[in-house]
């Protein structure tokens, strides 16, 4: 079995890993590298997987290898590495660091660049994908293999697409999990205890996005159902809408993607 080399041994690396070795590759087929004793001993206790402290010649038979390190770290990663990996399939799970980047750091024309999210951590993740003109078709079904134990894959045309789906989907999760944040306050706040709130806050979030996936009626639509005129539901909206919360979001996001696109041209200029 072909091996797959991860750089860097954080949450995401940990995700991918563990989903590959659920779907039944074998563990001693993934290689981890990672300076921090720490994630490289908890990768090897969780999923037997074989682990490195610093670059090898081990990493020549990696047929691919995926960056999993931070933007900031990773033409300090890349370095010793260049040498050995020129031939694999690479597959960065960095945000904003440009494929152009990456095949300089990298000497392989086949880059493919993905931009996940923390729900990729128990399979219910969604990720953009882009591939560069010189990955086959081989090459695409081996990257939608080892992500398809995290959740979804959606395929994208145009790599600058790929800033929008960082400030949309990666960072995404953080809007949600705000929003629980709000709604388990508002119900302290009301006097509801703390245990049965959190699983009535959780549940109506997941139900909803349960919801709208399987409805074929828009966002809008959904929530013009739930929202009586002189209701309960029409209070809480005519109050949101007043405060331009909505607004707020959209600007948010944009400036999600902004700093993605910033995190590219900083780091990315970095690289030989």
């Amino acid at each position: 079995m072909e091996t797959i080399a991860f750089i860097g041994g954080g949450n995401m690396a940990g995700a991918i890993v563990g989903g590959l070795v659920a779907a039944g590759r074998r563990a001693d087929s993934i290689l981890v590298v990672d300076p921090g004793e720490a994630a490289r001993q908890g990768l090897v206790e969780r999923f037997g997987v074989r682990a490195l402290a610093a670059a090898d010649a081990s990493l020549a038979a990696a047929a691919l290898v995926v960056w999993a390190v931070k933007p900031q770290l990773f033409a300090a990663a890349a370095a010793p590495c260049a040498a050995y990996i020129g031939g694999a399939l690479q597959l960065s799970v960095m945000a904003g660091i440009p494929s152009d980047a990456i095949v300089r750091a990298t000497g392989s024309e086949r880059v493919v660049r993905t931009m996940p999210n923390t729900p990729a951590l128990i399979g219910q993740g969604v990720a953009g994908v882009f591939a560069r003109p010189a990955v086959s078709a081989a090459d695409r079904a081996m990257v939608a293999a080892t992500l398809a134990p995290t959740g979804e894959v959606v395929w994208l045309a145009d790599e600058a697409a790929l800033d929008a789906v960082t400030a949309l989907s990666g960072s995404g999760p953080a809007y949600v999990f705000h929003l629980i944040e709000a709604m388990l306050a508002a119900a302290r706040e009301m006097g509801l205890p703390e245990a049965e709130a959190r699983r009535l806050a959780v549940q109506t979030v997941a139900g909803a996005a349960a919801l709208a996936a399987a409805s074929s009626d828009s966002p809008e639509t959904l929530r013009q159902k739930v929202t009586s005129p002189g209701g309960t539901t029409h209070a809480a909206m005519t109050l949101i809408e007043a405060r331009g919360v909505k607004a707020a979001i959209v600007e948010a996001i944009v400036a999600a993607r902004d700093r993605a696109r910033e995190l590219g041209d900083e780091f990315g200029r970095a690289l030989p």
